[in-house]
């Protein structure tokens, strides 16, 4: 399949070129990976004017990890999250993550930032966006500002980003204090496969927990009312159950050529609660180790 519509490439070096180029040309779209991008102009779904290649530009490239504080560029990719030392060290649910992420050629161009800048239900990076707090640091042509992860996604394949605006970091804070979790995506095959439900939980030495659930919503969700069940308290069978008869009321998934909506629930409440036990066995140090597969 060939790209049919026509249009100007431009290659700025710098931020502020960037910036001025995306305020000038109205009807523009940003290339930082691509791998979603080209493939809408392939089906036509897009059709722009120009295309701004954001991949000349050094300060996007960066990656920063220290213990307690991650700096993830706009131009960094899975497989550089995946090739991090530090990153499977301070932040190993991201680790476990990207691993899952399509196939390594596609890891190899594909953006963290450009699959939140997608928004399209089944994503690979909102799960652990969501459990982080996860902020974003945008450019606009004329201020900067920064939004919570949890006020980014709108619906499907919609953010709050605006036309004159880049995405230039996500900022994630580790816990203060020692955390672990797990996140588990469920799909057809093993492979390159996009995810019919996904499954993160975080939780800390101060028995507090987080969770969020990917791809049975038109949005990430972060069920706040399923973690104040559980924080504070002795996770046992009886209230792993309490909390797995509450994931149905919290989700919204839908039928599609994937699987069916009944499917997404019940996989989930699975789901669930093998990642809930596992980030409790690794925060004891015993737990299976970062990348196994769960299903």
């Amino acid at each position: 399949m060939t790209i049919t519509c026509e249009f100007d490439y431009l290659k700025p070096k710098t931020l502020n070129e960037a910036k001025k180029l995306l305020a000038k040309h109205k009807k523009s779209q940003l290339l930082a990976g691509g791998t979603d991008l080209i493939g809408n102009l392939k089906e036509d779904a897009l059709a722009p004017s120009n295309l701004i290649d954001l991949k000349g530009i050094k300060e996007l490239k960066k990656l920063t990890v220290t213990k307690n504080a991650l700096t993830i560029g706009a131009l960094v990719t899975f497989s550089d999250l995946i090739a991090s030392k530090a990153i499977k060290k301070y932040f190993p649910i991201i680790y476990e993550a990207a691993l899952t992420v399509a196939s390594k050629a596609i890891r190899n161009r594909a953006t963290v930032v450009g699959n939140i800048c997608s928004a399209v239900p089944c994503m690979d990076s909102s799960g652990f966006l969501m459990v982080y707090d996860t902020k974003l640091k945008i450019v606009g042509s004329k201020a900067r500002r920064t939004i919570p992860i949890a006020k980014w996604f709108k619906g499907p394949r919609k953010t709050t980003l605006k036309k004159d605006e880049i995405v230039t970091s996500i900022e994630i804070k580790a816990p203060a204090t020692k955390h672990a979790g797990c996140y588990i995506k469920l799909g057809r095959y093993r492979g390159e496969d996009l995810a019919q439900a996904t499954v993160t939980v975080l939780a800390t030495s101060k028995n507090k927990f987080r969770v969020s659930f990917g791809s049975v919503g038109p949005t990430p969700i972060r069920p706040l009312n399923l973690e104040k069940m559980l924080d504070g308290k002795l996770v046992d069978d009886k209230l792993i159950e309490e909390v797995m008869k509450k994931i149905p009321t919290v989700i919204s998934p839908i039928t599609d050529i994937r699987a069916t909506k009944e499917y997404r629930t019940h996989m989930c409440q699975v789901m669930f609660k093998r990642a809930l036990l596992a980030s409790i066995a690794r925060l004891k140090g015993i737990g299976p180790s970062y990348g196994t597969n769960f299903l």
